[in-house]
């Protein structure tokens, strides 16, 4: 076990699980658990990184430049969203991710439409197996939101 003062903190980690104590709360942050979702926009981003790569050697600066940043957005947002403070903020983070996904879809089909990129590749697939199970995890969400704030009210 390791321990590491951080400013009125204390950041305790052993075997993948953290524990940070503060002078007001105790918050525990497992980082041992496989995420689909996390881990389906981080291989997307790998894979969008280094298609841009590759439009930024065949000189399609402002392409590129526009993929790259909605295309690793989605899984900064999505991992930002596993740190929401509430089912309100977990919605409202994984619906940026949501929106940089069509934003990403939408330059891929440029990107199709001027023989950039073929209809087959991964990243088609990748972006739009995102799109869908953020669709279902925002869903789902607001669903078990609006459960649970009508079992308050009753």
């Amino acid at each position: 076990m390791g321990i590491v003062l951080l400013t009125n903190c204390y950041l305790l980690f052993k075997n993948s699980i953290f524990i940070i104590y503060t002078n007001l709360k105790l918050f525990i942050m497992r980082n041992d658990k496989p995420n689909m979702i996390v881990e389906l926009t981080e291989d997307l981003a790998v894979n969008i990184v280094n298609f841009c790569r590759e439009l930024s050697n065949q000189k399609h600066y402002n392409l590129s430049s526009q993929l790259f940043k909605s295309g690793t957005s989605i899984g900064a947002n999505t991992v930002e969203a596993q740190n929401a403070e509430s089912k309100a903020d977990f919605i409202h983070k994984m619906k940026i991710s949501a929106k940089e996904a069509d934003e990403t879809a939408y330059w891929l089909r440029i990107c199709k439409r001027t023989n950039l990129i073929s209809e087959d590749h991964i990243i088609h697939s990748q972006t739009q197996t995102s799109i869908n199970i953020l669709s279902k995890i925002i869903s789902t969400t607001k669903k078990s939101l609006i459960k649970y704030n009508t079992h308050q009210t009753s």
